[in-house]
């Protein structure tokens, strides 16, 4: 097993119609306003950016996200991530009772010199780590689209 290889999936139920999410999620240099541990994210050009993120353990993740699907008709946003993160990223946004489920999706391998050291002792902390920064993140979208 590589411990530095992580998968993820989280879905968020979110009490709003599923175009003004996607239109939240398509907007990631916008994710600092509303998502806490998105500290920084910079257009470099149309379809790439790069982000910071930190949640409650002392170190920032610096990627490069490129563009490799948006599709608003199938709901789908897709980056490839290179940087302290290596893999990719997808938002998956569908309607159902009630509003939108934004489900996200990301396999990445860490490249960051001291996570990788740390892998198998600090694997469930990292694990934590990121639900706790998924959760503040949809708390976070619920309330940016609820202020309109």
């Amino acid at each position: 097993m590589d411990w530095s290889h992580y998968r993820f999936r989280s879905v968020w139920n979110v009490p709003a119609p599923t175009a003004d999410v996607y239109a939240v999620l398509e907007r990631a240099e916008n994710y600092p306003a509303w998502w806490p541990q998105v500290r920084e994210v910079v257009p470099v050009d149309e379809h790439t950016g790069t982000a910071r993120f930190r949640s409650f353990l002392p170190y920032d993740l610096l990627v490069t996200g490129e563009e490799r699907r948006h599709d608003p008709e199938a709901g789908i946003l897709e980056v490839a991530m290179t940087g302290d993160l290596e893999g990719w990223a997808r938002w998956t946004v569908t309607t159902v009772p009630g509003g939108t489920r934004a489900v996200y999706d990301q396999e990445v391998v860490v490249r960051k010199p001291l996570m990788r050291r740390l892998a198998v002792p600090g694997r469930p902390v990292f694990l934590l780590n990121h639900a706790v920064m998924m959760r503040a993140g949809e708390r976070g979208l619920k309330a940016h689209l609820r202020r309109g």
